[in-house]
């Protein structure tokens, strides 16, 4: 995209006090969880870099980027599955961002309503206290 001078225009980026704060992977990615915002259902994790984050931060939907596409996708863009977000917070170590969204649909990529739902390890583990072993 270029300006009326000829020039290459700048689109608005991340903020740079944010950004800053920021504790990147080595390829520039941080982990986002997507939390469903009314029941605290975790839903799936994705990778956001910088621009993916602004995005997410400006449009109301979530932008993530495709490690495998090496592209930007907009949650629902292809499926109507949408992510509407609701708020947006970074750990206390600023290397992951919980994104708490209200969830149109599936989550997950295989039609399932989260990403977590289909394989789990262990369930209903801590039963008893710890430390009441018999």
């Amino acid at each position: 995209m270029t300006s009326s001078t000829g020039t290459p225009s700048r689109r608005p980026s991340l903020d740079q006090e944010i950004a800053a704060r920021l504790k990147r992977s080595a390829d520039g990615l941080l982990p986002a969880i997507a939390q469903q915002y009314d029941t605290g259902e975790v839903l799936m994790l994705g990778w956001m870099d910088d621009e993916a984050l602004h995005r997410t931060l400006t449009t109301g939907r979530c932008t993530y980027w495709s490690r495998s596409r090496r592209e930007y996708w907009v949650k629902g863009d292809t499926s109507g599955h949408f992510q509407w977000v609701k708020s947006v917070a970074l750990d206390c170590d600023a290397d992951t961002v919980l994104v708490k969204v209200d969830q149109v649909g599936a989550a997950c990529h295989t039609g399932a309503r989260t990403c977590f739902d289909e394989d789990v390890l262990l369930k209903d583990a801590g039963s008893s206290a710890p430390g009441t072993d018999q």
